[in-house]
């Protein structure tokens, strides 16, 4: 539901590639071994670019059970309640 032509940003938070697209409408991380800094990175890349809405793709295999859990639950603490995993 993007535009193809919306910009899209690359940081490394915790050794893992993050993807922003469109000024923080869509946060993507498909590395492996992703903990809680890494949500926690992007709860705060997100309340700097302060869009409109949010979403979170992770790649499902690329945390463990707990590791997601408290993934989610940080972003939801930066007001980020759309996280899926792929």
């Amino acid at each position: 539901g993007l535009d193809l032509t919306l910009p899209i940003e690359e940081k490394v938070m915790e050794g893992k590639k993050v993807f922003n697209v469109g000024f923080g409408a869509l946060f993507i991380c498909l590395a492996d071994g992703i903990t809680n800094k890494v949500a926690e990175g992007i709860g705060a890349w997100k309340q700097e670019l302060n869009p409109a809405t949010c979403r979170v793709i992770f790649k499902d295999s690329g945390f463990t059970d707990v590791e997601k859990a408290n993934a989610v639950q940080t972003l939801k603490r930066f007001g980020i309640n759309e996280v899926k995993s792929i």
